[in-house]
């Protein structure tokens, strides 16, 4: 008997007990209910976002770091250290289930970093800056300043031509020679008679030429024609060979840094004429005692030259190269190498000019 009633007494402690329990979780979801949850997930998932998409000097290390070979793949995220690791085995499970949408910020890092490896390519522009009436003794005519402006970039130093309408007029006219098909369609603005200077036919003319050139741009054959790329930097290469040859060398670094931005502007950093750059600021860079500038310009040439078995201009890049890594204090192992090949595969290396002497000797036509 007394076990029985001890047996009821227990059973009816544990059924208060229950009651009791369900009794606080029905509390606590009313606290909490499941539209609340959503609610505050969505904030954090909002300010997930905002902080993936923004342009923070931390996502920029991180794509440094990654670049500089961390090992890490594109993506992937850190390892996690302290507390963070022991969640990730413990409690929480595997990184994909645990709260807060870590593996959708992740996946939206990544999709970012995708997108801004394939962005649309650049265009080039030409915008006349400025417009001058100069006046010489038996002529007069108007001098248009063109900028070369890749779109989407900044660049710290402008690539500049000054041009006037004849120059405009024999280009149109070489290339209407050479691509009749093509040039059919591209509008080219009159000459006229009367009224050259004033400020109407000069803006008109402006926006005509910028018109005239982004259009000759567009078509690939006539961009990588000689006709339309010495029109831009042939006058300057021309206007430095002759300042380097009388020995006024910092006007001519400044021209043949003009010539190179032109050049690289236009997308041809691989040409001859590219190289006659380099070599004509290397040798300015040294004349006027700026080793360090010249020694980089002798490198940049030499890599273009990696690949070449032979060219006029290896032989002298060698030889600069390797009596510049001298003063500065360079490793110049591996062009003391391929001067030595040369040396073994041609004519000695006496009979061969200098750097300065083939910029000098180059003839531009």
């Amino acid at each position: 008997m007394a076990a029985r009633i001890l047996h009821r007494l227990r059973h009816a402690l544990a059924g208060e007990g229950g009651r009791e329990e369900r009794a606080c979780g029905g509390s606590e979801a009313e606290d909490f209910p499941e539209s609340s949850e959503l609610e505050d997930d969505t904030e954090g998932l909002s300010t997930r976002l905002s902080g993936t998409l923004s342009f923070t000097s931390h996502e920029e290390e991180e794509e440094e770091e990654e670049e500089d070979g961390a090992g890490d793949k594109l993506g992937e995220p850190p390892q996690p250290t302290g507390t963070a690791a022991g969640a990730e085995d413990g409690e929480w499970g595997p990184a994909a289930e645990r709260p807060g949408g870590s593996l959708l910020t992740r996946q939206l890092q990544e999709l970012w970093k995708k997108s801004r490896g394939s962005l649309v390519p650049q265009r080039l522009l030409f915008e006349v800056t400025s417009a001058s009436v100069v006046s010489e003794r038996s002529s007069k005519y108007v001098l248009y300043t063109i900028y070369l402006i890749r779109s989407g970039r900044f660049d710290k130093a402008p690539a500049a031509i000054a041009r006037r309408y004849s120059d405009f007029e024999r280009l149109n006219r070489r290339l209407r020679c050479r691509f009749g098909c093509d040039m059919a369609g591209i509008a080219f603005p009159r000459k006229r008679l009367r009224r050259n200077f004033t400020a109407e036919t000069i803006a008109k003319r402006s926006r005509a030429f910028e018109q005239f050139l982004s259009h000759l741009h567009s078509i690939a054959e006539i961009r990588r024609s000689p006709e339309f790329l010495e029109f831009f930097f042939l006058q300057d290469l021309q206007a430095a060979q002759r300042l380097t040859c009388t020995g006024m060398y910092r006007e001519a670094l400044a021209t043949w840094a003009n010539a190179y931005r032109l050049q690289d502007r236009l997308g041809v950093c691989g040409s001859g004429r590219f190289l006659l750059t380099l070599a004509g600021l290397a040798v300015c860079h040294q004349e006027l005692d700026e080793l360090c500038e010249a020694h980089s310009f002798c490198e940049q040439a030499l890599q273009l030259l990696e690949a070449q078995g032979s060219h006029p201009l290896l032989g002298p890049f060698l030889q600069a190269h390797v009596h510049l890594a001298w003063k500065v204090g360079k490793d110049k192992r591996r062009s003391e190498a391929r001067l030595q090949d040369l040396r073994e595969a041609g004519p000695p290396l006496q009979q061969q000019p200098t750097l300065k002497e083939c910029l000098i000797k180059e003839p531009l036509e």
